[in-house]
């Protein structure tokens, strides 16, 4: 068995056996994550990581400020879509990436080895025609008076699949002052694309020392999901590497081909006004992601809670 069939297993064995690992405490829902990636709030440009949008409902027996001691206790049900564009919609153009809809549902916990955080779970992605998409775009543009999708982006996009996809994440949060924190992390995933990914984040501030952060696949910005009381700023940076192997994001038939590596740099503030009121910007660069794609992109993201 190869080790990305061996991570799968191992995945899937996690996540079938979560309703047994969890107490037998009633749940609450614990918080909610939410958080929107659009190129147009970052370098304005309408292109390759075009925009996404995710929202996580965290459940549980209660939150103390720190991760339980075994998986299963804390669970993240989440949702998520995604839209990835060639640079000119109105193409042809077969040197730019193929246009891609997904969407996902997927279930992850949370939790702590010592001093160890660790995530893992499951999503099942939905590629092509059947997640609309396309449509949405192009009704979308429309309205703005913005270039649409051509006929040759819409019957060359990414085709109707569903990948089941494993991803698993380690990282080890270290005090370096009293207002400064370093998260080195290695994640892995496997499935709609394979890939290992070693990185850091840093947090300056104390708004997220007794919060549950989650990852954004697309651009690795934190974005909170469990807040505790607090007024202020909290500022956050983060670079990683990654190395990839297969991903549905470069058919074949197509012709454009995936670089066998990419890395992201980013930047970020969160402000909270209360537990429930709170406000999240960062801003991050992802590298060359196709072989000829001639410069990388900055991403804009954005997050507002206002529960009164």
């Amino acid at each position: 068995m190869t080790p990305r069939r061996l991570f799968l297993c191992l995945a899937l064995g996690l996540a079938s056996g979560l309703p047994a690992t969890a107490t037998a405490q009633a749940r609450e829902t614990l918080g909610w994550g939410r958080i929107l990636n659009n190129d147009f709030l970052g370098d304005g440009k309408d292109r390759w990581r075009s925009s996404s949008y995710g929202v996580s409902l965290v459940r549980g027996p209660d939150w103390d400020g720190g991760l339980p001691a075994r998986p299963g206790e804390i669970l993240e049900y989440r949702v998520r879509g995604e839209i990835v564009a060639p640079r000119a919609l109105t193409g042809p153009e077969r040197k730019d990436r193929a246009f891609a809809g997904t969407l996902g549902v997927g279930l992850h916990t949370h939790w702590a080895m010592g001093r160890t955080e660790l995530s893992a779970g499951l999503d099942l992605v939905a590629t092509g025609p059947q997640t609309g998409w396309a449509e949405a775009q192009d009704w979308f543009h429309d309205v703005v008076n913005e270039p649409r999708p051509s006929d040759f982006v819409v019957e060359n996009q990414v085709a109707d699949a569903l990948y089941p996809t494993a991803t698993a994440e380690l990282g080890y949060p270290v005090k370096l002052t009293p207002g400064l924190a370093a998260r080195p992390f290695v994640e892995t995933q496997y499935g709609i694309a394979d890939l290992l990914r070693v990185g850091v984040d840093f947090r300056l501030g104390t708004l997220g020392d007794a919060a549950l952060d989650l990852r954004d696949p697309t651009t690795g910005q934190r974005y909170r999901a469990i807040a505790q009381d607090g007024f202020g700023w909290e500022w956050v940076a983060g670079a990683d590497y990654a190395l990839l192997g297969d991903s549905a994001f470069f058919p074949d038939s197509f012709g454009t081909h995936a670089r066998d590596t990419r890395w992201r740099a980013r930047l970020g503030t969160h402000w909270q006004g209360a537990r429930d009121v709170t406000f999240f910007y960062g801003a991050t660069y992802l590298s060359e992601e196709y072989v000829g794609q001639p410069e990388g992109q900055v991403v804009g993201s954005i997050k507002l809670n206002l529960n009164f």
